[in-house]
């Protein structure tokens, strides 16, 4: 047997084998009762924005496209959405202190107006997560409202 050959059917048998590794996945709750939304003042319009563009990187419940099922994807995705929920995770936002949740919000507003979130490399696959310049301005006034809101009752 070739060299090729061998080195094809061992490639074929690794990647039998990892489709056998499931990462756990993000299905909690997103709307507990921690979430952003019982925090601050939230519109049903940016509530519908959160859930489209944010949630499935930024919360406790991801809702997964088709190829999460195949191997090495499935970790790849699991890896990305702990990364994001590590830097910001809605659904826990009320057990960050209230100055990280004042710093959390003004990182969201920078980022949604300066078109870094949604990460582009999602909008790939889901388009309907892009951000028009009118939603990514409400989505930023948002946060910065929220700012706002929690400064006003923030202990000095």
């Amino acid at each position: 047997m070739k060299r090729s050959t061998k080195i094809l059917i061992a490639v074929a048998i690794i990647l039998v084998a990892i489709q056998f590794i499931r990462p756990a996945k993000n299905d909690g709750n997103a709307y507990a009762a921690t979430d952003v939304t019982h925090v601050i003042n939230t519109s049903e319009e940016v509530k519908q924005i959160l859930a489209t563009s944010c949630n499935d990187c930024h919360s406790n419940h991801t809702t997964y496209p088709w190829y999460n099922n195949i191997q090495p994807v499935a970790g790849w995705l699991g890896h990305h959405i702990d990364e994001g929920k590590g830097e910001l995770n809605l659904t826990e936002f009320a057990n960050y202190p209230v100055k990280k949740q004042i710093h959390k919000l003004e990182e969201t507003a920078e980022m949604v107006r300066e078109g870094e979130m949604p990460l582009s490399s999602y909008l790939w696959v889901h388009g309907d997560a892009k951000l028009s310049p009118e939603q990514r301005e409400l989505l930023a006034k948002w946060a910065e409202d929220g700012m706002k809101q929690l400064s006003a009752t923030a202990p000095n």
